[in-house]
């Protein structure tokens, strides 16, 4: 299972909407297959398992399947696995994770079962909640702590199957005392190269990144997937990184590099109801253009003026499973303040800024006392180089 979930990774950022997952037969004691989900639309990770096998001259009949995510048992680009595998002959099936699919839940299980191959759920259920240790630990089994990371792996894509939005990130780079940019505006670099090559191995992990207006002004990124190998160059981000800027007035300079480069097909910006028509109707044709309701007055959340509920469904329904928040300070604030963000990856640089006027990571109107503030679980935090990452899920009203 481990070695499946490590071609599992080999997926990462190319698999989008679909899981990535990774599969590994065994027969007699020794491994004849292995596969993964390369891409979507090719081949899942069990049918390539499968191929592995044959390729390698080996029959696949009476052998033992492990695969990180349960089986697919529907029709969608590719045929359903269940097929494949009760053809193949398999004996017996070992799921690192369910399919997070309420329709689909269990499915497979059952439809295995009835053709006869043993089915076996790779964690342990323990009827009661283990103790924690002295030292705070769960005192997880290894096996159940490695079925954990399967259903982790994919909590992007688990989250969007359920709600039909894109899982967020907000993501910052900032000073100890919670500054992104000087007074002035000046921001590069406040991390490290490690911090820095870490951003972007998370841009080469979503679907979308998302920036507010005044990041393009002020820096006129390109918002790009960078990646230093050619394999992952040639099938992955750049490719079909989309670029979404928040953009009540529509102005975005035509000379930008979002509505300007080569990749200005995958730019969507999102304007407000308010937008001169003839400033929006000019990047509409450079990019892509949508109007968004204004944002709900209720919520506590500085100068926002687009609905982002409203924009969160409209990417879902387009496939969009995974968001990268890179904005500002305000832009930072109305998604987490508006409870829209699942995720925070903060990295912090050993500098202070201080001053009433430097950039702060999170902006917006805050809190009014300590109980509303925002709380994060599951925190983890990481070295990189002298910088350090924080990572952690958002947990709203006692739920993440």
């Amino acid at each position: 299972m481990r070695l499946a979930l490590r071609l599992a990774r080999l997926g990462y950022g190319a698999t989008s909407p679909n899981p990535m997952v990774g599969a590994v037969l065994v027969k007699g004691g020794k491994i004849i297959g292995r596969g993964w989900h390369q891409r979507a639309g090719l081949p899942h990770a069990e049918i390539e398992a499968l191929r592995d096998a044959q390729k390698r001259g080996h029959n696949p009949r009476g052998a033992t399947l492990y695969v990180t995510l349960e089986p697919c048992c529907t029709h969608g680009r590719t045929p359903p696995c269940t097929h494949a595998i009760i053809a193949a002959g398999i004996k017996k099936v070992v799921v690192g994770a369910t399919d997070p699919n309420p329709k689909h839940s269990g499915k497979a299980f059952k439809i295995l079962r009835r053709a006869g191959v043993e089915v076996a759920w790779w964690g342990e259920r323990p009827r009661e909640p283990k103790k924690k240790s002295k030292h705070g630990s769960s005192g997880a089994s290894p096996r159940q702590k490695l079925a954990d990371e399967c259903a982790k792996l994919n909590e992007a894509f688990n989250h969007w199957i359920v709600h039909r939005t894109p899982f967020v990130t907000v993501k910052a780079a900032m000073t100890l005392d919670g500054k992104i940019a000087t007074a002035n505006g000046e921001s590069k670099w406040i991390t490290g190269e490690k911090a820095r090559a870490h951003g972007m191995k998370l841009r080469q992990g979503s679907d979308a990144v998302l920036v507010g207006i005044n990041t393009i002004l002020k820096d006129n990124p390109g918002l790009t997937a960078r990646s230093q190998k050619p394999e992952v160059r040639s099938q992955n981000n750049n490719l079909r990184l989309r670029r979404i800027v928040l953009d009540s007035l529509a102005r975005t300079p035509p000379g930008a590099k979002v509505v300007s480069d080569e990749f200005a097909a995958l730019t969507t910006i999102v304007v407000g109801e308010r937008a001169p028509e003839n400033r929006a109707a000019a990047l509409a044709k450079k990019a892509n253009v949508l109007i968004a309701p204004p944002a709900n007055s209720k919520l506590k959340i500085k100068n926002s003026k687009l609905d982002l509920r409203w924009l969160l469904k409209k990417l879902g329904s387009e496939n969009v499973t995974s968001l990268l928040v890179e904005g500002g300070g305000e832009v930072n604030a109305s998604f987490l303040l508006g409870g829209f963000a699942q995720r925070v990856t903060f990295f912090y640089a050993p500098k202070i800024l201080g001053g009433r006027d430097s950039r702060k990571g999170v902006a917006g109107e805050g809190v009014n006392n300590l109980p509303e503030a925002i709380r994060l679980c599951e925190v983890a935090w990481r070295r990189l180089g002298d910088d350090l990452l924080l990572t952690a899920l958002v947990a709203y009203d006692g739920k993440k």
